[in-house]
């Protein structure tokens, strides 16, 4: 390096430590390619200059700049670059080396270009209409291969035009020059492929988060939905919180690592539901198993009509009053009947069962059938009539704890895994989504001030949707304004954080996520002033 003094030896070695390290931290693949460019363009002193990657033999267009015409592409500039890719190889299958960056790369090696017009061997005929067109003259170009820690070609450096420093003519590239950009070029190949490989891990580890939640859709089709829902909804909250400039919420903010982790745990915040048991999942009426029980009880019921009947025979033929006979036949048969509809109106599951409804259950049970061993027996089953006495829902106590379970479950499993520092709280965020605010929820019973403020986001999001989901298999999804009394009623109750229900209502968060996933039929006027427990 004859050419330079010892301190701008020096200084350039110092400037190309400096893009190195920059290099490295940058998270943004754009912005690293475009840093790429400008870094080359610096230590160089080139008026112009385009950044190629290799990908399926072809050379596409990812940077370009050049500072006299006032070219910007691609990177954060949002135009993106207009050409079309570069074939290394011809439709022949020859080598398309007359193209000189085709050229550095079939050949591994930097081309040094003093004079695009005097150089023999290539094809600019290209560049020249480009000259002709905006009245530049490409002269000087400098071809850089870039190749990563496995010595394979990812991409192409080629600068263009480098400039005198001191009278600004332009000038061939000298061997200094290409020392740098060279050095350049690798250090900035190393870089790119580990962006790629932490791009190519993350995706990785999304697309395995995804197959989690696509294992539980094909287990159960009623919570699939949910797990894809939960996250959009989650999102918006956090957003609209962040977007919050006074009051309580007014200095929570998320960085882009922020979002990334608490996405992370809301698309993981039900995946130890792949070990819940799917006849509990899918329990779409109160008896049901393996199939719906209800059926076996309406054949106990058509065993008491034909009772009935063969009664009022039975006392026809003794001699009784006939007519007597067919009024009880039918007042047995016409409460028959409706005993038969209430158990199967019960054996939907609902929000409310009255202690009165309860009571009648417990009538309808008492009566007493004769069953396939001529043994008499209740109507009902113990556990049958427990069953269809379930208050809310249609899960019993012992089934809403092999559900609730699952939450354990996600703990243990998120638990387990060696997050990194940056996702080291989405086993917290996942695992709160089930906890109240007064510590009567579950699984560890955590107050208000024990949860983080992304864990509670996560709890109103799951309760929202869980009201509003329409594929359900024991109700049908809520309109707009009944989900928000309920919501509202359970912040009265000190079940879901006040401060981020006022947002989830003030910044119209549930408007905005009905419109995307709700039916119209959901849809209907929200009075905000009255729902329970808002503070506008």
């Amino acid at each position: 390096m004859s050419g330079l003094t010892h301190e701008k030896l020096l200084e350039r070695l110092e400037q190309l430590t400096a893009i190195g390290a920059s290099l490295s931290a940058e998270k943004n693949t754009p912005r690293l390619l475009e840093s790429i460019l400008l870094a080359a363009k610096g230590l160089t002193n080139a008026d112009g200059g385009t950044l190629y990657r290799v990908a399926d033999g072809h050379l596409s267009f990812e940077i370009m700049r050049t500072d006299t015409l006032g070219i910007a592409m691609g990177g954060t500039t949002g135009k993106p670059v207009p050409f079309p890719p570069l074939p290394l190889y011809l439709d022949d299958g020859q080598p398309n080396e007359h193209l000189v960056v085709a050229y550095a790369v079939l050949h591994d090696c930097t081309v040094n270009i003093a004079d695009a017009y005097e150089a023999e061997g290539f094809d600019f005929s290209g560049t020249r209409k480009f000259d002709q067109n905006t009245g530049y003259r490409s002269q000087s170009f400098l071809t850089v291969p870039m190749k990563n820690h496995e010595n394979e070609i990812i991409g192409v450096l080629q600068l263009i035009n480098a400039r005198d420093p001191g009278s600004g003519a332009i000038i061939p590239f000298s061997a200094e020059d290409q020392s740098f950009a060279e050095s350049l070029a690798s250090q900035a190949a190393i870089a790119l492929t580990n962006r790629q490989l932490i791009d190519q891990l993350e995706r990785l580890f999304e697309s395995f988060i995804k197959l989690i939640n696509i294992a539980i859709d094909e287990k159960s089709p009623y919570t699939g939905g949910h797990c894809e829902r939960v996250p959009v909804l989650t999102m918006m909250l956090a957003d609209a919180v962040d977007a919050v400039d006074e009051g309580p919420l007014k200095d929570f903010h998320l960085d882009e690592k922020g979002r990334h982790e608490l996405k992370i745990a809301a698309l993981l915040h039900d995946c130890g539901k792949v070990t819940t048991p799917v006849h509990v999942v899918d329990k779409a009426s109160k008896l049901q198993t393996l199939y719906d029980r209800i059926h076996e009880i309406d054949t106990r019921f058509e065993v008491l009509k034909r009772d009935a009947e063969i009664a009022r025979l039975r006392q026809c033929l003794a001699g009784g009053d006939r007519d007597e006979a067919e009024r009880a036949c039918a007042e047995r048969l016409r409460q028959l009947d409706e005993d038969r509809e209430f158990l199967r109106k019960c054996n939907i599951g609902g929000e409310f069962m009255s202690p009165a409804l309860q009571e009648r259950v417990k009538a309808i049970a008492a009566n007493r059938w004769v069953n396939p061993a001529g043994e008499s027996a209740p109507l009902l089953s113990d556990e049958e009539a427990a069953n269809l006495n379930i208050a809310k829902g249609t899960l019993t106590d012992a089934e809403r704890e092999v559900i609730n379970y699952h939450v354990v479950a996600t703990i243990k499993m998120l638990e387990a895994l060696p997050w990194p520092r940056h996702l080291s709280h989405v086993p917290e965020y996942a695992g709160g989504h089930h906890e109240r605010m007064d510590g009567k929820g579950y699984p560890r019973g955590l107050m208000r001030e024990q949860m983080s403020l992304q864990a509670r986001m996560m709890a109103i999001a799951d309760v929202f949707e869980a009201l509003t989901a329409k594929d359900r298999p024991y109700k049908e999804g809520k309109k707009l304004s009944e989900a928000l009394t309920i919501l509202g009623r359970m912040k009265q109750d000190n079940h879901v954080d006040p401060d981020l229900f006022d947002a989830f209502i003030r910044q119209k968060v549930y408007l905005r996520y009905a419109q995307g996933f709700l039916e119209p039929s959901q849809l209907d006027a929200v009075d905000e002033g009255k729902i329970p427990g808002y503070t506008p």
